[in-house]
């Protein structure tokens, strides 16, 4: 293991990133722009971050990286050390393009990099397994091939996630066998006809879920099968990243990916029944301590020179929280936290049966807001938001999902852990990777706030406004429900089979009540 001097603060970390370049793919991504801010937050004389931007629905690499710079996530580095967003500078190139798609004078521009993060990935369950392949495998294989080309290159850390091998319950640290090869599967896709490709897909992929977590898995073999040639590799696997426990700020969340769609879904009123275990471990990570265990790991990875490519689950599965403790959060911070213009109180409930859950979701979802959405066009009212398509989006959240909601794994954690014992205190004051500090209430509250705040861009102080709108909706929401009830009854006691029906069962259930009480009565 080779070891670098203390810094005179005796913080390590800060003081290996020193003078340092480093290059960024996935930057502009959820994860990536935490990474970019504590990154320049931690580390004040960090020398350079390059990072990888393509050209995106017409807009250019470089204002993209001028839109990132405005992001909210840089507020107080803005206030504090500005001069540290002049130390972002734009490679332009694309990690599903051949080559990476960099014009000629950017390897002169990257002669000075010595750490190596690639976050970039397509994070759709669903999509096509070319595109996955391209996006997920090839871009991983193309960055080494870059890294392989820089004299100066100490690490590269790539960010994969913990459910790459998913149809297991407990994930190790450790790279799996994946299912097919990688030569076999860039075959594949070279022989099959692409409009074949789809009818074969789930097949070809299992014992994976989706071509998410298989293309994560081949590419976790890409990388061992790089393995240590000039530089030490490391796979960094983290679970359900939510928002931020403390950095920049409590609450921050930039994506509607997995709980926060939940959260926001349901805050206005959309989302009112989804699939979920209330007994499961909901191995919810908040983003910030994710991306401290990131930076500290590729420290780790670069000093000890490793010739193993080493795996690090980032996971809370030693201070666990449930679905269940995280459904009745929502439902209590909710009200206090409101979206603005809510379109209905928010009622959702979780359900764990599939075929409970579709039928409700029909006539509590798709059912109202379809026919909303009619009588909206009908009367030519607009909305903001189509309700039909809201639907749509909702129930495609729902399945997706529906498989991490149901089942848990465990995670080895013990390279994390180690990790954490080695670093100093002063560093540990710097970077939390310690999921025991969690106060699961204090990260839903400022996650329910931070949804309004960051997602929805909802001003503080309209907030009661909201709150009195969403009284409103209360009103109208237990109206509604007693409107129903009233009909339903009226429905049934219209029928005589029915009233017939009705009022045995209640004599039964009456008789059973007086006979039980009786019995208590007699033995006392």
């Amino acid at each position: 293991m080779v070891a670098r001097p203390r810094s005179p603060d005796g913080a390590l970390i800060p003081h290996f990133y020193a003078g340092r370049q480093v290059l960024i793919t996935g930057a502009t991504g959820f994860m990536g722009k935490v990474l970019v801010e504590r990154l320049l937050a931690t580390c004040p004389d960090i020398s350079r971050l390059h990072l990888l931007l393509r050209h995106k629905k017409g807009v250019t690499p470089e204002k993209r990286l001028q839109d990132l710079k405005q992001s909210q996530v840089f507020d107080v580095i803005r206030q504090t050390r500005p001069e540290q967003l002049d130390k972002l500078s734009m490679i332009a190139g694309d990690v599903s393009q051949p080559g990476l798609g960099l014009a000629p004078t950017a390897m002169s521009q990257l002669q000075q990099v010595s750490v190596v993060f690639h976050s970039a990935a397509t994070l759709k369950f669903d999509e096509p397994l070319p595109t996955a392949v391209q996006q997920n495998v090839l871009s991983v294989m193309r960055m080494m091939e870059l890294c392989d080309k820089l004299p100066n290159v100490e690490v590269f850390m790539h960010v994969s996630t913990g459910y790459s091998n998913s149809e297991k319950t407990h994930i190790e640290e450790k790279v799996y066998e994946p299912p097919t090869s990688i030569q076999q599967l860039l075959a594949l896709l070279e022989v099959v006809p692409p409009d074949l490709l789809p009818n074969i897909t789930q097949q070809y992929i299992s014992p994976k879920t989706n071509t998410y977590t298989f293309t994560k898995a081949m590419a976790e073999e890409a990388v061992r099968e790089h393995g240590y040639q000039k530089y030490p590799i490391a796979i960094f696997r983290p679970t359900i990243v939510v928002s931020s426990y403390q950095h920049p700020f409590p609450g921050w969340i930039e994506n509607l990916n997995g709980p926060s769609g939940i959260i926001a879904a349901a805050g206005k009123g959309l989302l009112h029944v989804f699939s979920v275990k209330d007994s499961a471990r909901a191995d919810m990570l908040p983003v910030d301590i994710a991306i401290d265990t990131l930076i500290a790991a590729a420290w780790e990875t670069a000093i000890d020179k490793s010739k193993e490519v080493r795996v690090y689950n980032c996971s809370t599965y030693e201070n666990p929280t449930t679905w269940g403790n995280f459904e009745k959060a929502i439902r209590v911070y909710l009200p206090q936290y409101p979206p603005d213009g809510a379109f209905w109180y928010p009622s959702g409930t979780g359900v764990e049966g599939r075929y409970t859950q579709k039928i409700l979701e029909f006539v509590l979802q798709t059912l109202p807001l379809h026919v909303t959405e009619y009588i909206l066009r009908l009367f030519r009212i607009k909305t903001q938001v189509n309700l039909i398509t809201a639907s749509q989006k909702i129930r495609a959240m729902n399945d997706v999902l529906r498989f991490f909601a149901l089942n848990e794994w465990r995670f080895s954690t013990d390279n994390v852990r180690r990790l954490n014992a080695r670093m100093t205190p002063e560093d540990r004051a710097i970077y939390n990777l310690d999921p025991k500090t969690i106060d699961w209430q204090y990260l839903f509250k400022n996650f329910v706030f931070g949804t309004r705040r960051y997602i929805f861009k909802e001003k503080d102080q309209d907030l009661d406004d909201a709150k009195r709108h969403l009284r409103r909706m209360y009103v109208l929401h237990k109206g509604a429900i007693i409107f129903t009830i009233l009909l339903v009854l009226r429905l049934i006691l219209q029928n005589r089979y029915m009233r017939d029906f009705v009022y045995g069962t209640l004599r039964l259930l009456m008789y059973i009540v007086s006979t039980t009480y009786s019995r208590i009565t007699a033995r006392v």
